[in-house]
């Protein structure tokens, strides 16, 4: 699955409607309301998480994925050392990260292109990418919006 920053996960794109998913991807495995309202999709064969923000009038704004098969500019994530998936980020000019740590979880935060790297015992365990907000203020969705 290949991670497009900014913009997604795959087909999926930022300010899909819940519609426009499950033409791509088919029914969710699972599918709830979260304390904040949002809709969550969940589908297990992609080991993939979307959040569709109420507030945004039910778009997709957050993905949360942990397949093996993510990758990001041909690098593969999950599995790997976080220094070695750093150094490949490095070489596409991805080197500034915000470091927290969560007991046994460390989060590495690049602001610049919105994306999580979680790790567990020095390992990529979990992708988080959120869309972006603009200059404006406002999110920047990618998905065309039909007329």
């Amino acid at each position: 699955m290949k991670i497009n920053l900014k913009s997604g996960i795959d087909k999926l794109l930022f300010g899909m409607k819940q519609n426009d998913v499950t033409a791509a991807l088919g029914k969710p495995d699972k599918n709830y309301v979260d304390e904040d309202e949002n809709v969550i999709f969940v589908y297990n064969s992609h080991k993939i998480r979307l959040t569709f923000y109420q507030e945004e009038d039910l778009k997709l704004g957050y993905l949360v994925a942990s397949s093996n098969d993510l990758e990001v500019s041909g690098f593969k994530l999950i599995g790997r050392k976080i220094d070695d998936v750093k150094k490949d980020l490095a070489t596409k000019g991805i080197t500034k990260f915000t470091q927290e740590t969560f007991d046994t979880f460390e989060n590495y935060f690049n602001e610049d292109n919105w994306f999580i790297l979680q790790t567990e015992f020095d390992e990529v365990v979990k992708f988080e990418i959120g869309a972006i907000i603009n200059d404006k203020d406002e999110f920047d969705w990618k998905f065309p919006v039909k007329k």
